[in-house]
């Protein structure tokens, strides 16, 4: 009887350490009916820590040929923000790295190596987490590249707006709770990712 007791409570239990599977997401990024780049999403699990990374290329031609790239790598634990780095580099230089990071209840954010204003309010949505987690019920999320929070607005029908501290709206469509096709402002230009099949 003992026996049987620890073989449940060892099955039982094995079913709790399980993490929810790895994922990987792949975009083209199209401008003007033209791919211009792709973006990676991957998702790993390990326990209560989960780590995103997500890398872009785009490029295009105004005058001269750019070729953008964007990097990032955000962990949480326990659902909440503990770690992100972004790294934005315009034609192979440098163009904008924000670091945020959980230390003594707070997060400390430097931006281009400068410190910003710390963030006292643990954070458990960020914008990595749009590629994966449809926002239902979210009102603003935290922008590891700016160090700044987000409005959220549902469209209705699994369509969403994010509208930065700067005003510039970006647009998110959601099947089966996954990010399908988003519509980005740029600055430059104005593009769509849309996931691949």
């Amino acid at each position: 009887m003992v026996w049987c007791l620890i073989l449940f409570n060892f099955i039982t239990l094995q079913g709790d350490l399980e993490s929810p599977p790895d994922k990987t997401l792949w975009f083209d990024i199209i401008y003007k009916e033209k791919t211009i780049g792709s973006l990676i999403a991957t998702k790993s699990t390990k326990d209560a820590k989960i780590n995103y990374h997500t890398s872009s290329t785009i490029k295009f031609r105004i005058i001269k040929e750019i070729a953008v790239n964007y990097k990032y790598d955000v962990s949480f634990n326990a659902k909440v923000l503990k770690k992100a780095a972004v790294n934005i580099s315009i034609n192979e230089k440098s163009h904008a790295k924000t670091l945020t990071h959980w230390h003594e209840n707070e997060y400390q954010i430097t931006k281009n190596d400068k410190p910003e204003v710390a963030i006292k309010n643990t954070i458990t949505y960020a914008t990595v987490l749009l590629y994966f987690v449809e926002p239902l019920d979210i009102t603003d999320c935290y922008s590891e590249q700016d160090g700044s929070f987000n409005t959220i607005i549902s469209l209705g029908n699994h369509g969403y707006k994010k509208i930065n501290a700067n005003g510039k709206e970006n647009e998110y469509y959601y099947k089966n709770g996954v990010l399908e096709k988003a519509v980005i402002d740029g600055g430059l230009i104005q593009f769509e990712m849309v996931l691949r099949e």
